[in-house]
């Protein structure tokens, strides 16, 4: 049967391109998004800064040109949320940050979420910069994710004025606070302004500027939070953009960028990636190294990709396997999520995946792991360091909190 459903998906894909695709990216637009959003007078768009607030209002002034529908907080395109931690040039605590909302209504059935983040890494202080001496410079964050929110801005101009009612509503979404740990998404997944059940799928775009055009490497994560989108990808690229893709495929519906928020809420998603660079992190991501044509290229295939989706009405939600972040080197995993917006001490779980050895162990949702044998686990790193030093078939007591009571767990890796 899966493989008839397939056969069927893949035979009613290959005819479905309307006038939108008639339609071209516009690079000049693309130029005009980044190169405001990276300029020197926006300082770095820190979480919560007034700078970064500019951003916002251009964001919404944009959407607003398009006719798009406010969904945001109190009928505006704001959706505001406390931010509790520190960063930048703003040490206090307390603050708001806002996500950037607008809706077009097709009067469909389900919905279409586009994201990416519009946040970056302002001045340098919040600990993130890979630059040696970061405090105090401007990290323009061009490609990160300038490039993805321009992207957004361009896919909502492209469906709001094209002659095309697609079967499916649009919901475009800028994040703020992905940069402290995916803040935005996540609180939007709490308190979402769309109900979450009628999300088709959520495409995520961080970091679409710099397509090598000699490697052609496109990174497509996602691929398994749904059975019908390794072979969408796949065919719509062969079909469409014959060897201007060498596509890199990564099941996982879990990483360091916003598409995981929704992928723990058993969202199908789909996250696009040119790949890390050399100024990544780095005051020197800057506007003059993105290149528009590859980013229009990758733009191009997405909205591709979306007319093929006319062909599946619903899609099936699929669990993925957790793939760790880390710059350590170990053998064992207990299988879980960790939450990037936890502040407290120890690693909180967001999600535990079934059949790995913290399943098994008992691990649940929401606990907070704060010792690994007899190391003490602060934070996502010392959970890290103590995971390496632990190999296939060690047995260890695992400490959690759950709720307020502490619980030991024997783990078997």
């Amino acid at each position: 049967m899966k493989h008839l459903f397939f056969r069927i998906f893949v035979a009613g894909t290959i005819l479905l391109v309307g006038s939108l695709n008639a339609q071209t990216i516009d690079t000049t637009l693309l130029r005009r998004h980044i190169g405001f959003l990276a300029s020197d007078s926006l300082h770095g768009r820190g979480t919560s800064t007034p700078d970064e607030k500019r951003a916002a209002e251009y964001l919404a002034n944009y959407f607003r040109s398009l006719r798009l529908s406010p969904k945001g907080d109190n009928g505006t395109f704001f959706q505001t949320f406390p931010l509790i931690k520190k960063n930048d040039v703003l040490p206090d605590s307390n603050r708001l940050a806002m996500n950037v909302a607008a809706f077009l209504d097709n009067g469909a059935a389900r919905t279409i979420v586009f994201g990416a983040h519009y946040d970056h890494l302002g001045l340098g202080y919040d600990g993130s910069s890979l630059d040696p001496v970061p405090k105090g410079k401007i990290h323009n964050g061009a490609d990160d994710n300038a490039s993805g929110v321009a992207g957004i801005l361009e896919l909502a101009r492209l469906y709001a004025t094209n002659t095309v009612k697609e079967p499916y509503n649009f919901l475009f979404l800028c994040f703020s606070g992905e940069e402290l740990g995916l803040l935005g998404s996540k609180h939007f997944s709490e308190y979402p302004t769309v109900p979450l059940e009628k999300v088709h799928c959520m495409v995520n775009l961080d970091m679409i500027g710099r397509f090598d055009e000699a490697k052609k490497e496109l990174i497509v994560g996602g691929v398994g939070t749904s059975p019908a989108f390794e072979t969408l990808v796949k065919s719509v690229a062969e079909r469409s953009f014959s060897n201007q893709f060498a596509l890199a495929l990564d099941s996982s519906g879990v990483g360091p960028s916003d598409h995981t928020s929704f992928y723990l809420k058993k969202i199908p998603v789909l996250f696009f990636f040119t790949g890390v660079h050399s100024d990544y992190h780095k005051p020197s991501d800057d506007i003059e190294r993105i290149n528009l044509s590859g980013e229009a290229k990758v733009l191009r295939y997405i909205v591709n990709i979306m007319d093929s989706l006319q062909a599946v009405p619903k899609l099936a939600f699929a669990q993925t396997r957790v793939k760790q972040q880390t710059g350590h080197s170990y053998k064992v995993s207990l299988g879980v999520m960790p939450s990037y917006s936890y502040s407290g001490k120890g690693l909180k779980v967001d999600a535990v995946t079934a059949g790995r050895a913290g399943a098994k162990a008992g691990l649940q949702d929401g606990d907070v792991v704060v010792k690994i044998g007899q190391t003490e686990i602060t934070d996502i790193q010392a959970y890290m360091e103590a995971l390496s030093k632990l190999k296939a078939g060690d047995t260890v007591p695992v400490r959690v909190l759950r709720g307020e009571k502490p619980v030991d767990i024997s783990v078997t890796f």
